[in-house]
């Protein structure tokens, strides 16, 4: 059976067809995010630290950790800001060291730039999930000898020099081939995750049944894990929550292990639990009846962050001794 192992320091995550749904926290990605990236270009870091305790505390597993950003303010001085192959390495340095300072579980090291990649690779504890690798040429050469060299898994996406295809077929084949080039370097189908590609259905109505069916493929036909970015299959659309929650237990009903997602939404991680424990892989529900005390104690009002945290805080108090880091 196909295990995927992600590491940090102390703690080891396993996504698997018979292991919970890995939630992969999305947060700390300055991508989109300006207040997010101006604080970073400051040096100040309170908002990534604040990101990464909350999502473990919701229920992520796994973080990435992007280091997508250009610092604005700093390019009049020195253009060199303005290119990511610039900033990101040290920045994805930075953003690894903070984030394994206050969290002890593995990271989903997340960039564009190669440098970037090998230096989160370089900075993080254990063994990380590298995010990520594509079909085309030029990403599959640089790539994957980096994954070869630090043995670490490696998130592949379904799209090659031709761009995304609409047509799921050829999103299969790309992940295929991206398949058989990692075992040409000696990685194993194992240590890669597939991500095939969530298409939004607000411009697609076959999106949602695209993704089904090729996570069935990619699972029966290729042996290996997948992931997504689950919000993209709500992009447009009102009530996104809503749509994200019903998306997920489908996704995972047709064999999807992962997803890169916002985990201090209660909604969704109420549809995650609820279907681990549907899936058997909750062991007698005991998730299930913890995130039933957090969501009861949202009814006066308490936002699902706080809600969680003075649930670990009440488990920790019982279990006695010093808190430990989230």
């Amino acid at each position: 059976m196909t295990r995927t192992v992600i590491e940090s320091a102390s703690k080891t995550v396993v996504i698997g067809f018979d292991e919970p749904f890995c939630v992969i926290g999305e947060r700390i990605n300055p991508t989109g995010r300006k207040k997010l990236a101006a604080e970073l270009e400051a040096g100040d870091f309170s908002t990534v630290e604040k990101d990464a305790l909350e999502q473990v505390l919701c229920g992520a597993t796994v973080l990435d950790v992007n280091s997508g950003a250009v610092f604005t303010n700093k390019m009049a001085d020195d253009p060199r800001y303005a290119d990511n192959n610039f900033v990101e390495p040290p920045l994805m340095t930075a953003l690894i060291k903070r984030v394994q300072a206050v969290v002890d579980v593995p990271l989903c090291i997340d960039s564009s730039v190669p440098g970037a990649l090998e230096a989160g690779l370089q900075a993080a504890n254990g063994r990380p999930l590298l995010n990520s690798v594509t079909g085309e040429e030029e990403r599959l050469e640089l790539v994957l000898p980096l994954v070869r060299k630090y043995n670490v898994p490696v998130v592949a996406i379904s799209n090659d020099d031709t761009g995304i295809s609409p047509d799921p077929d050829v999103r299969f084949a790309v992940a295929k081939k991206i398949v058989e080039r990692a075992a040409d370097f000696g990685i194993p189908a194992h240590d890669i995750v597939v991500d095939p590609l969530v298409m939004p259905i607000g411009a697609m109505a076959t999106a949602g049944q695209q993704v089904f069916t090729l996570v069935r493929r990619l699972r029966q036909e290729l042996g290996v894990n997948t992931t997504c970015g689950a919000s993209n299959i709500s992009f447009g659309l009102p009530n996104r929550h809503g749509v994200n929650a019903a998306f997920l237990p489908m996704a995972i009903g047709a064999g999807m292990t992962s997803a890169i997602m916002n985990p201090v939404r209660a909604q969704e991680m109420e549809a995650i639990r609820a279907a681990n424990m549907l899936m058997n892989h909750d062991a007698n529900g005991g998730e299930w009846i913890r995130l039933a005390r957090v969501l009861e104690a949202m009814k006066d009002g308490t936002s699902f962050a706080d809600a969680s945290r003075g649930a670990a805080q009440a488990t920790s108090g019982r279990r006695g001794g010093r808190r430990a880091r989230a």
